[in-house]
């Protein structure tokens, strides 16, 4: 008897060795998984900081989110207490002109409606300022009943990249010096409102040049000219707000567009076609320059030779501005520093 007590008491010893042997093996394994698990999220975590990719999750019944790889809220400057993570501190962040097509795009994915969410969209930052994000995601996971459960995806910050682009835009379009229009996007706005007017398209093009500037320019040097035309362009700008765009709301209010075409031409496009107005606007800037101006602590002459052209629906740019290019010719013939309607 005592014998069958010993053996078993050394099979309860030797299993007990292997279940010792076993938890050894299991926790070096959990040791070993733990190191490739740490390696890969540092991997993960290291490719996604080098692209800026921010990777997300919500929970849909409870609207819950959750970010990977980043502190929620980073990217528009707040803190978690600040901003809870959750899809309406998301929705209530979105821009003011995207909030509604952008929760639109992202509920007829979750409505199953669309294979997957993708939007870019501009998102408001906790300074003010506008951040852009590139925004996409997919269901990941649905319930018995095939109700969605958890959507998985991924936001990247394209601000900086949407800044170049605008930057680009505004070069393709506006001249570098005055910040004016050039004459491409002159071209353009008249063509685009003419499509949108169409019957009732009409309004007048001044055509502006500079009297005096080339020996101004020659003499006091090519920075002085610069800036004497940056002058010109806001003082056109100045006018145009007053009398075209006027404080008074229930005065008429008349669209312009203003564009340096090279050198010192200028030219304003109105859709104002009150010759009353317009007499007015010519007034007012050549009344600027009727007296010496000073500038830089350089005092100075200069003037304005303006050419008026009216125009209607049937009537294109080029023959618009043809018209109002010789009406102020024949100003620079009779005298300059004056305006006169085609």
């Amino acid at each position: 008897m005592a014998q069958q007590d010993n053996s078993t008491q050394f099979q309860l010893e030797l299993e007990l060795e292997r279940y010792k042997q076993r938890i050894k093996q299991l926790e070096h394994e959990n040791s070993r998984l733990t190191l490739i698990n740490n390696r890969v999220n540092e991997l993960l975590n290291a490719t996604l900081d080098g692209t800026g990719l921010c990777l997300w999750e919500q929970h849909i019944p409870s609207g819950n989110l959750t970010i990977f790889n980043q502190q929620w809220g980073q990217l528009l400057g707040f803190t978690r207490e600040e901003l809870p993570a959750h899809i309406n501190s998301w929705k209530n962040n979105l821009h003011p002109e995207d909030k509604d097509w952008v929760i639109e795009a992202f509920e007829s994915h979750v409505a199953g409606k669309a294979e997957t969410y993708q939007a870019i969209h501009r998102m408001i930052h906790k300074d003010g300022s506008v951040a852009w994000v590139s925004d996409r995601g997919r269901i990941i996971e649905y319930g018995a009943n095939g109700e969605p459960l958890r959507i998985m995806g991924t936001h990247i910050d394209v601000t900086k990249e949407k800044r170049y682009e605008e930057d680009l835009a505004k070069l393709a379009h506006r001249d570098p010096l005055t910040n004016l229009l050039n004459r491409t996007a002159l071209v353009t706005a008249f063509k685009r409102e003419k499509q949108t007017q169409s019957a009732h398209h009409s309004g007048a093009l001044f055509f502006i040049d500079l009297d005096g500037f080339k020996i101004i320019n020659d003499h006091l040097g090519h920075r002085y000219g610069d800036s004497l035309l940056v002058l010109i362009a806001q003082d056109l700008n100045r006018i145009c707000q007053q009398l075209l765009s006027p404080a008074d709301t229930t005065a008429k209010q008349y669209g312009f567009h203003i564009a340096r075409f090279g050198g010192d031409e200028f030219v304003i496009l109105t859709q104002c076609d009150n010759t009353n107005v317009l007499t007015q606007i010519a007034e007012s800037l050549l009344a600027l320059y009727r007296q010496p101006i000073k500038l830089e602590g350089e005092t100075i002459n200069i003037g304005l030779s303006i050419g008026i052209s009216l125009f209607d629906e049937l009537d294109d740019f080029t023959n618009v501005c043809e018209q109002a290019d010789k009406a102020m010719y024949s100003v620079k013939k009779h005298g300059k520093n004056n305006f006169l309607f085609w």
